[in-house]
């Protein structure tokens, strides 16, 4: 098995690397507090260089460049060794790129990219979780203005954020998979009500937003009338895509080493622990599955082959993978974490055991956001293997026909 990319391909790695090393990060910063304009400066020169939004066409901001699926790679291996921040593409731009309308990809895509503008995602609904298609915030057509009233719940960022895109019932009568649209709405506007949902960590990233006869303008819908429910399903593709990313599996399990390394038996389970070396090895196991699943993936891609039911199974394996990472912090840090906490230590502090325990709360909300697990379970058995709905699910579906 040849895992090099070949001495094209690690020149170009070199390059990227200069190119990381002369702007990231910003002079007189660690990366992690780099303001906003700073992020805004270090994406453009990404872009300008080609080695951000490449599969962006330049009229609408991006670089343009040939796809090449071993640079895309090489790309986010280096900005993850670098921990240099991505394009802000996100889920909405390609969205929007696949659906919208001219006049949507030239506003908002270049904005997007830089991290001008912030958005967020309005999907979930107090009664609509895994059950996407029940949305029951109304939109009405008044005039040249969609009028918008009801709710959003496990919206992240929404107290950042200038733009949200949300399903909304815009056809109260149609079947439920029909009559949704998908709408673009300002944020910053009367009848906006955003209430921060603090978690047991002590965050509030996620919030519950209220629409009271929140307005915006007619245009403002990607692809048509009734249809959002397919044009939703380009944003959870991407969203999903994203979640349970191997690089990112295998730094979860690096710094779960540096913490069982660092840790005093007095304190908590050490590194000479067998147990604690035992389930060590075993998670290692599953990253390196993870990590040799996506090179096939890899290679299948650049051959211009479809990596079929492998691409199903990031999101699964990543959530259960970042479970078991945390599961693990928590028993090696013993009652440590619960007292550093107690104490004031930083939350958001990653490598604090504060910062471990918050990180164990939040691989629990990973298991649901972006689809479910059991969701995902579902997908990968009847559409990757081609096995036979659950009976529980066919009954449900026979009753209501």
């Amino acid at each position: 098995m040849d895992l090099s990319y070949g001495p094209e391909y690690e020149e170009y790695r070199n390059q990227l690397r200069s190119f990381l090393a002369d702007n990231w990060p910003p002079q007189g910063s660690d990366g992690r507090g780099a303001r906003r304009e700073e992020l805004i400066e270090f994406r453009a020169k990404g872009i300008e260089a080609g080695y951000l939004a490449r599969g962006i066409p330049k009229v609408y901001g991006g670089s343009e460049q040939p796809a090449d699926v071993l640079k895309a790679s090489i790309i986010d291996e280096e900005f993850a060794r670098a921990r240099a921040p991505m394009d802000r593409a996100g889920i909405i731009t390609p969205t929007i790129l696949e659906h919208g309308s001219e006049w949507q990809k030239q506003k908002f895509i270049r904005p997007t990219l830089l991290g001008e503008i912030i958005w967020c995602q309005g999907y979930s609904e107090p009664g609509s979780g895994s059950d996407l298609a029940s949305v029951q915030t109304r939109a009405e057509l008044v005039g040249d203005e969609w009028v918008i009233n009801g709710s959003k719940i496990w919206t992240s960022g929404a107290q950042h954020a200038d733009y949200i895109f949300a399903l909304c019932r815009t056809e109260p009568e149609a079947p439920k998979h029909a009559g949704i649209s998908y709408l673009l709405i300002d944020m910053r506007q009367p009848g906006i009500e955003i209430q921060p949902l603090k978690q047991m960590h002590g965050s509030s990233g996620f919030n519950q937003v209220f629409f009271s006869d929140v307005r915006t303008p007619k245009d403002w819908i990607v692809g048509r009338r009734g249809q959002g429910w397919n044009v939703s399903r380009t944003t959870l593709k991407h969203e999903r895509s994203g979640i349970g990313n191997a690089n990112g599996a295998r730094q979860q399990w690096q710094a779960l080493v540096r913490l069982a390394q660092r840790t005093r038996r007095d304190r908590g389970m050490a590194i000479e622990d067998p147990v604690v070396r035992q389930r060590l090895v075993e998670i290692e196991g599953y990253v390196a599955a993870h990590q040799y699943s996506s090179y096939l993936k890899l290679t299948r891609a650049a051959k211009g082959l479809d990596v079929g039911r492998l691409g199903m199974m990031n999101k699964l394996i990543g959530t259960n993978i970042g479970h078991d990472v945390s599961k693990l912090s928590l028993d090696i840090i013993g009652d440590g974490g619960l007292l550093e906490a107690a104490a004031g230590e930083r939350r958001n502090a990653p490598h604090s055991h504060a910062g471990w325990v918050a990180r164990y709360m939040g691989s629990l909300g990973v298991a649901i956001m972006g689809g479910t697990s059991n969701i995902q379970r579902n997908v990968i058995a009847e559409r990757g293997l081609g096995l036979p709905r659950d009976e529980a699910a066919q009954r449900a579906g026979e009753s209501k026909r």
